[in-house]
């Protein structure tokens, strides 16, 4: 067994010959947690009486649906099989699976020299996971690929070192085989690591300069930021400027993680650990900036580096209007953890007063709203996603639009739309039905490829605000769950696109307005009078319900009146009494009809903004 912490000798800061830097980056439930969990173990870092499942997932939303949300990074000591007296630093960098935080990982395995690639032995490759490899091989890494979960009865083997081969050009006998449930295989991985993933690069006597890959804000310490430091050193106790941001900080501590912080006296060229300046906003430690010394510091920063941009927008509106200081509040305490939030106040007529915010993705607005929800004990209203448009008037005037109700009145010249190309891995009987999804979805394919003779892998590109609606329920649904979705921008197009908005007795309800294809216009106006009509209670007189694109009515439905029945004391009798009681009647419903106005209960918003209609793979029902 290879030497645990206790005795073996950490090895010296100047000396990266000993460093391994490497990161796993698998889809979401292929196991890289759990192998995570039994290197700790392994390497002796974690004792088995403080060991749990998924230890470096720390938030009760990762360990519960088995994903990463936040990058973890973790120093292990290992001597390897062929000379167990140099023992090597591991500084293993855990990574998000999901597409909507495809930003960290680039971050994260620009960190690194190596990576381990990770996947099941019963369900191949996926769609995220090929992103993730394509991105890891864009930075020039080591690859190692792994089968894990060879002791389910299941698990293909054989077949799937042959796809994973066939993929990334090695030969089947090359795929390492691991059971990270069991620890089958994983010291053999660890020393594959050591013989396989080259030591850093750096120049020790140049100014320093350390990538920021994450930072988590710690109610009690402020902004950890972790770092990679690629050339020089730095000091505890020294001043040390963002390059980005141009702001400069002491530094009260410097250390290494081993899970759990290490002070350190510093950080050389390779190394990995934490800074801890005693900031409290994490927008002045952003990931992918350059930390250098503010005296003799670096002039270049290095490369990479972009601040995230929203993709997806949702109104968050409380249910009960008073609650809306305590909305304001949780947002600030959640942008303290996550920079890639964005938010800025908004009202609505039918909803009050909220806030509109900017989202990486779908996973991102479900995993924010459930914190909130969780975290702070707020009920929430999402409005349905939508995606940032660019809307050029005839007179040449430019409008930008996050929100329906912001798209501009008048004549509009051109509308554009942010487009997507999506890569989708599934069994090749479902290739017709994904075809089809594609292409009601306003798709256009790209190309095609078997990955293996069952498996194939389709390229479309997409319009955006396709695939935030129920683009992928719909894709799972068609495959039977078997079909995997990776996407990234790739510019934006011209489209015929038109708002829709509902009216209530001619009044317009903002909340409901939506912004779509002219084509669709007319489906998305009828599903909406169909749903509000069973929705809204009846009144005492007629409610109609409309569907307008600008001044053209598409769609009507109409909530009956309830009727009194005013005869029903007349048993006999003249005619013309009826006839007076009813007239009588007419003329109250016409001045009521007058003054009267329709109040939608909240339930109805929470039932037409939260169906699966107009949510997708985030804003399922609870």
């Amino acid at each position: 067994m290879p030497a645990t912490p206790s005795n073996v000798p950490e090895p010296s800061r100047t000396d990266p010959a000993l460093i391994r830097n490497f990161c796993i980056i698998a889809h979401i439930d292929h196991g890289k947690s759990t192998l995570a969990d039994r290197m700790l173990q392994l390497t002796g870092i974690v004792e088995d009486r403080q060991m749990r499942a998924q230890y470096l997932d720390r938030m009760d939303i990762e360990r519960e649906r088995g994903i990463t949300i936040k990058s973890q990074a973790v120093r292990m000591p290992w001597a390897p099989a062929e000379d167990r007296k140099s023992p090597h630093v591991l500084n293993m960098i855990d990574t998000p699976g999901h597409v909507d935080f495809t930003y960290e990982v680039s971050r994260s395995l620009a960190a690194c020299e190596g990576c381990i690639l990770l996947v099941d032995a019963a369900q191949g490759i996926e769609a995220q996971t090929l992103a993730n490899l394509y991105l890891a091989m864009e930075h020039d890494l080591q690859i190692i690929p792994v089968l894990n979960k060879i002791d389910l009865p299941a698990a293909q083997p054989e077949k799937f070192a042959a796809e994973l081969a066939h993929l990334i050009g090695c030969e089947p006998e090359d795929v390492l085989k691991v059971s990270a449930k069991t620890g089958e295989g994983v010291d053999t991985l660890l020393d594959e690591v050591v013989r396989q993933v080259p030591s850093p690069v750096g120049v020790q006597e140049a100014p320093a300069r350390a990538m920021i890959f994450d930072s988590v804000y710690d109610a009690y310490r402020g902004v950890v930021t972790y770092v990679k430091v690629v050339d020089g050193k730095l000091n505890k106790r020294e001043r040390i400027r963002m390059m980005s941001t141009g702001a400069t900080h002491e530094l009260l501590e410097i250390g290494t993680n081993s899970p759990e912080m290490t002070a350190a006296d510093g950080l050389a060229v390779g190394e990995v650990g934490y800074l801890i300046t005693g900031v409290k906003d994490v927008r002045q430690s952003k990931v992918g900036d350059t930390v250098t010394a503010l005296s003799k510091g670096a002039e270049e920063p290095l490369a990479g580096y972009k601040d995230p941009k929203p993709m997806v927008f949702s109104g968050l509106y409380p249910m009960d209007g008073s609650d809306y200081p305590e909305l304001r509040d949780a947002l600030d305490k959640l942008l303290l953890n996550d920079a890639a939030l964005t938010y800025e106040p908004e009202t609505s007529a039918a909803l009050g007063f909220g806030f509109r915010v900017g989202f990486l993705g779908l996973l991102h607005l479900e995993v924010i709203r459930e914190r909130l929800e969780r975290e702070f004990g707020l009920d929430l209203i999402a409005t349905a996603p939508n995606v940032i448009y660019r809307v050029v008037m005839e007179d040449g005037s430019e409008h930008v639009v996050t929100n329906p109700s912001e798209f501009p009145e008048g004549k509009v010249d051109i509308v554009h739309e942010p487009v997507v190309r999506a890569t989708l891995i599934a069994p090749s009987e479902y290739v017709g039905a994904i075809m089809e999804l594609c292409q009601s979805r306003r798709g256009s394919m790209q190309g095609m490829d078997y990955l293996s003779e069952d498996r194939v892998e389709l390229r479309y590109t997409l319009p955006l605000a396709e695939i935030v609606f129920d683009f992928f329920d719909a894709l799972k649904s068609k495959t039977r769950g078997y079909a995997s979705l990776d996407y990234e921008p790739t510019g934006e197009q011209a489209s015929d696109l038109v708002r829709v908005d509902i009216l209530l007795r001619g009044d317009k309800v903002d909340a409901f307005s939506a912004i779509v294809h002219k084509e669709k216009a007319y489906a998305y106006g009828t599903r909406m009078a169909n749903k509000l009509r069973e929705l809204i209670p009846r009144q005492q007189f007629e409610v109609p319900i409309q569907a307008a694109v600008g001044a053209r009515v598409i769609a009507r439905e109409t909530v009956r009146a309830i009727r009194k029945d005013v005869l029903a004391k007349c048993y006999g009798g003249d005619i013309s009494r009826k006839r007076k009681l009813l007239e009588k009647q007419k003329e109250g419903k016409k001045r009521m009809k007058a003054v009267g106005s329709v109040e939608v209960p909240q339930e109805a918003f929470i039932a037409v903004l939260s169906t699966d209609d107009g949510g997708g793979d985030s804003a399922k029902k609870k």
